[in-house]
Order: structure tokens, then sequence, then C-alpha cells
């Protein structure tokens, strides 16, 4: 058996989703909503989105718990987080609670107008096309990452996400 290297594994860059810096969160959940990535057969959902700028360089990731986090209301915020249960814990008048889902509703909409780079994740660890599985697992591992971009030439050309990478380990172990 051939070892694979990591520019065999990976979903070509032109195949996974991707955005512009100056999206929107509201635009980042568009994508990621009408996405569908295939490999070999399989489909699934992007947890992430690529971003890129003008020059079509990778700048970050956005994930799905990035964008909720940039949802939060900045009212919120500013209150520890135990203190935030309260206002999602109004059991005794439902009323109020009625008012408090209004009011953060309202501001989830206005926060859904925040630019994508404002929470997305910067790019820290990369792997190279020619990468075997044992450094890939490493970088995946070791970072507790899901989602690594592949580069060849300095250029990124794919992405490799754990369960592509845990798919090839099973075919070798099974």
């Amino acid at each position: 058996m051939v070892a694979k290297r990591a520019g065999d594994i990976m979903i070509p860059i032109d195949k996974y989703p991707h955005i512009p810096y100056w999206f929107t969160l509201r635009q980042a959940i568009a994508a990621l909503e009408k996405s569908d990535i295939e490999v070999e057969g399989r489909h699934s959902l992007p947890r992430a989105l690529l971003v890129f700028n003008e020059q079509y360089q990778l700048l970050g990731t956005v994930r799905r718990r990035d964008i909720l986090r940039g949802l939060e209301p900045k009212f919120l915020r500013t209150i520890p987080a135990p203190s935030r249960r309260q206002f999602f814990e109004v059991s005794t008048d439902i009323d109020l609670l009625e008012i408090s889902e209004g009011k953060i509703m309202k501001a989830i909409q206005e926060q859904a107008d925040q630019l994508v780079s404002e929470v997305m994740q910067p790019i820290m660890v990369t792997l190279d096309a020619n990468d075997p599985i044992s450094k890939i697992v490493y970088k995946m591992v070791g970072g507790d990452h899901t989602l690594l971009p592949v580069l060849s030439d300095g250029k990124i050309v794919g992405v490799i996400r754990s369960v592509d990478i845990f798919h090839e380990i099973a075919k070798i172990l099974l």
C-alpha cells in the first residue's frame, strides 16, 4: 500500500466553501446553509468557511460557533456568564420570558450585520501537500484542529478535515 500524502486526501480549494472577509455574519450563515461537500460519494456539511482577501490569500476560517458567538447581543457580553442565565430561566412569569426573548432576538438581528473578519479565526497551522498521514494527525491532534489548509509552493490548494483523515485511517486499519 502506497502511503497517501496531504495532497491525495485534501478537498481541492475550489470544492470547499469560502467567502471574502467583508461578508457579514448573515451572509456567512447563508453560505454555510447552502454548502454541501462531497468526498468519495459521501456528502457532509462544512463546519467552517474559509475567509479570503481581495488577492485570494487565505486569512482565516469562520466556524459555526464563531458565528454564533458573534451573534451574541452586546448587552449580554457585559454581564458575567453565570448571571446571563437569568435571561433564559424566567419560569415564574412567562411575560418576562417573552420580553427578554424579543429583546435578545432583536439584538441578534442587529449583530448579524457584523463582518466575518471580526469573528474569524486566523490561520496558525498549515499542511504541505507532501505531508504524510502521520504528520497530518500530529498537527490536527496537537493543535486541536478540525480543518487545516494544504499548501503547495506557498499557495493554498485545498483543505483537510478531521473527518477526512479519520476516514483514511479507517481504510488503513479496517
